[in-house]
């Protein structure tokens, strides 16, 4: 759903600290580590060790009754940029399930680990969504890199220590859901252990909701592009049926398919359809439901960002034109707004793909892929058209002036009228 801060691996190829704009960058195994985060978090939001959540005196209001609506128009809201794109100016008409995005379990306990600043945005971003007119779900996002995930899944105790916590802090805070961002499970037994944690964490949230009173929590967990990973040296697919009994959604990471980890030619990097290769999100959503997870429980993550090329020959520049190297941007990845303003600014050339259902621009040698309004409302008539159960943003703060959001809600109300 974006940069997640774990493993020395993961900042020697992702991590642009202090950044404002920018994107983890993919090592070339990029379909077997896929990261999505645009703008990377400083180390100290990751702390593992930070302060513990301390009871609050004022206990936020419990969420209403919850049922899903007839679509989910998701958005990840990155918590390091409150201060510049706080909660209050989030359009709900556009969204109906917002994900505070993020939290993490210590290394040791598994228990979340709340920072002040958590504690203070966290009240915030529940408070000010729910208050709003249309209300949105609020959703907490629990983010971990493929070692402290495997640790907290492979025994029961470890489980539960987790979900118990995730539980306590959710409703403290007044969470509607919590969604579980494990990059990525490593093996068949993480694939197996992912089962019991979905199994256990349904178990609990219903067993909290019958003793409490409280409506139940949802349940939703971001996951890579398609159930089985691609260009791997391990074999492993995500538990399909385990998703399909006691997961309410799961977001499929739709981008970052193609970037800096191959310079060779251009591309877009959350094309629809790659009729060459079964990089693309259309293959990923079919391999999804063939794995039996049903359409409606499939929400098909779309990006607010592009990454940049630099073209051999200014002449040649369609997509696939040959490259020799990243373009403008930071690392070669630029926010959408920053590239409405970049081809404003230098009179780019603009040009929508059907093939692929994407978007380009470029100017002399600098090119850029990815989705402008008509390939987003390509891409959401798309999953409404094959019954899925909506799409996801990430991240808001990236879009200008809210355009693309709002191409993406008009797509979905219009296809659900006719």
């Amino acid at each position: 759903m974006p940069g997640r801060k774990w493993l020395s691996a993961f900042w020697a190829i992702f991590t642009f600290a202090g950044s404002i704009i920018s994107l983890c960058n993919a090592s070339p195994s990029l379909l077997a580590s896929t990261n999505y985060s645009l703008e990377s978090a400083s180390p100290s939001t990751w702390n593992t060790t930070s302060h513990r959540r301390r009871p609050s005196r004022h206990p936020s209001p419990m969420p209403h009754p919850t049922h899903l609506p007839p679509g989910i128009k998701g958005g990840y809201w990155p918590s390091w940029l409150a201060e510049k794109h706080p909660p209050s100016i989030i359009p709900t008409s556009y969204f109906t399930h917002l994900f505070y995005a993020f939290v993490a379990p210590e290394a040791t306990t598994y228990q979340l680990s709340i920072t002040s600043r958590n504690d203070k945005w966290m009240r915030k971003f529940t408070h000010t969504l729910h208050a709003k007119t249309p209300r949105a779900k609020a959703f907490l996002s629990i983010v971990g890199g493929p070692v402290i995930f495997s640790n907290l899944a492979s025994t029961q105790k470890s489980r539960a220590a987790f979900i118990n916590s995730t539980i306590g802090v959710a409703r403290e805070y007044g969470f509607d859901g919590l969604d579980l961002d494990w990059e990525f499970p490593n093996t068949p037994q993480d694939m197996s252990n992912l089962a019991l944690l979905f199994k256990e964490c349904r178990k609990a949230v219903q067993n909290e909701s019958h003793s409490s009173g409280k409506p139940r929590l949802h349940v939703s967990a971001a996951v890579y592009f398609a159930p089985k990973f691609l260009l791997s040296n391990v074999s492993r697919t995500y538990p399909g049926k385990a998703i399909k009994k006691y997961v309410d959604f799961v977001s499929p990471m739709c981008y970052n398919y193609h970037g800096s980890w191959d310079t060779s030619a251009t591309s877009s990097h959350a094309l629809l359809y790659d009729p060459a290769s079964n990089i693309s999100t259309s293959h990923g959503i079919s391999s999804w439901i063939k794995v039996g997870v049903p359409p409606r429980k499939l929400v098909m993550g779309l990006p607010l960002f592009g990454r940049t090329w630099k073209l051999k020959s200014p002449s040649a520049h369609v997509i696939g034109a040959p490259a020799v190297g990243t373009g403008t941007g930071h690392r070669g990845v630029m926010s959408y707004s920053a590239i409405v303003d970049y081809n404003v600014a230098n009179s780019a050339n603009v040009a929508y793909d059907p093939h692929t259902v994407s978007t380009y621009s470029y100017v002399g040698d600098n090119w850029i892929g990815y989705d402008g309004p008509r390939s987003i409302q390509e891409k959401v008539k798309f999953a409404r058209a094959r019954g899925l159960g909506g799409y996801f943003f990430w991240a808001l703060g990236y879009d200008k002036k809210w355009s693309l959001s709002a191409a993406a809600s008009s797509a979905w109300d219009k296809k659900s009228k006719s």
